[in-house]
């Protein structure tokens, strides 16, 4: 296809979504770059990261343009390339998150450097959606969503509690705090671990550079908060079965994790090769296949909308704080983070991704289980 008739193809379908090329709403696009139009037939949603990546088109508001991409569906209307198809064909036929799999991933995007987090996220260093009821600030919806936690979790005082995917430790150092439980935490990042260990010193707090299978022992409650996402289809129930082999019978757990409205076995392509390789959004009924049999479900929340706002908060204090640490890193990343932090934002305003906490019992609570928000 010529560059002008890819031209009138793509500008022929983003009006499904009310966006215009070079038009004057904050959502429409303004292409730099001749060689968009053609890159995004061919390439999809790879495509359209990359050469946002590259300067060759830009959006005043990136966020309200990918929730109008994605609430039209217009993926489904450009076809995909080749090349594109066999990567979801190889992710189909090898675990992408086996155990050697998982510290790789996870060097990738966590050990980018702690001085980068530090600059975009709350004082505690929590990298997973906020709870913003009541809350007027990114350090308050945090705090407001580790106490949730606990208060789901129903922790008390000399409780032993296990974060699986504990990060730097936001939810360890709270819950030791406030509510005088032990815990140990696992992680696959060795930055993670290592400044996670230096903010829960003094606390009954362990932190391991661990992978979840080869977690034993027995624990009163475990959490696990923005992690189930890089687990991967082919690892569901194991990793539920784990889980199950670690939990006192009269134990809870407590599942935190972003969601999709479909069930899947493959993520965005840029996602996956820029973001987080080897991450999978699970469906609700890939969840209840995974527990089926071994949990009952005591309560799901859905405040998906709350990581809109979180993101937000993010990727304000990105640009905010950029200058402190563009040394580190290139206009490329730059512009990448925002696409991530952005295009996240408008998936969860388009309702195409969820947030859910659920809270899973091994036998059911007797009397039932009083839920709280």
């Amino acid at each position: 296809m010529d560059s002008n008739k890819s031209k009138t193809r793509i500008s022929e379908i983003l009006t499904f979504a009310e966006i215009k090329i070079n038009g004057s709403n904050p959502w429409d696009i303004k292409v730099n770059d001749e060689r968009f139009y053609e890159r995004v037939l061919a390439d999809g949603a790879l495509g359209a990261g990359e050469s946002y990546m590259e300067k060759w088109w830009d959006c005043d508001r990136l966020d309200e343009f990918c929730s109008r991409v994605l609430k039209a569906n217009l993926q489904d209307k450009i076809r995909s390339n080749l090349k594109l198809i066999s990567s979801v064909l190889l992710i189909k036929m090898f675990n992408k998150q086996s155990q050697s799999e998982a510290f790789i991933n996870g060097q990738k995007h966590y050990d980018i450097g702690n001085d980068f987090f530090t600059n975009m996220l709350d004082k505690r260093l929590v990298y997973s959606c906020g709870y913003w009821n009541n809350a007027n600030s990114l350090d308050e919806a945090q705090e407001n969503k580790l106490d949730l936690s606990c208060r789901k979790l129903k922790i008390g005082p000399g409780m032993k509690v296990l974060d699986i995917g504990c990060g730097w430790g936001s939810f360890a150092k709270f819950a030791a705090e406030k509510y005088s439980v032990s815990v140990t935490g696992i992680t696959v990042s060795e930055e993670q671990a290592e400044l996670g260990s230096k903010i829960c010193s003094g606390l009954p707090v362990e932190i391991k550079l661990m992978d979840y299978r080869d977690l034993r022992g027995k624990y009163d409650r475990i959490v696990s908060i923005g992690m189930f996402e890089h687990v991967g289809y082919k690892n569901y129930r194991t990793y539920m079965e784990v889980v199950n082999n670690c939990l006192k019978d009269d134990g809870l757990f407590l599942l935190h994790t972003i969601g999709s409205n479909d069930s899947s076995k493959f993520n965005d392509p840029w996602f996956t090769k820029y973001i987080f390789p080897g991450s999978m959004l699970p469906s609700i009924a890939q969840i209840g296949t995974a527990i089926e049999g071994l949990f009952v479900v005591e309560d799901l929340h859905n405040f998906s909308a709350d990581y809109d706002k979180t993101l937000m908060a993010w990727h304000h204090n990105f640009v905010e704080n950029w200058n402190a640490i563009r040394d580190q890193y290139d206009e490329t990343f730059f512009r990448m983070w925002k696409y991530y932090l952005l295009s996240c934002a408008g998936s969860f305003r388009a309702r195409k991704n969820q947030l859910w906490q659920i809270v899973l019992s091994k036998r059911g609570i007797p009397g039932g289980y009083v839920s709280v928000r």
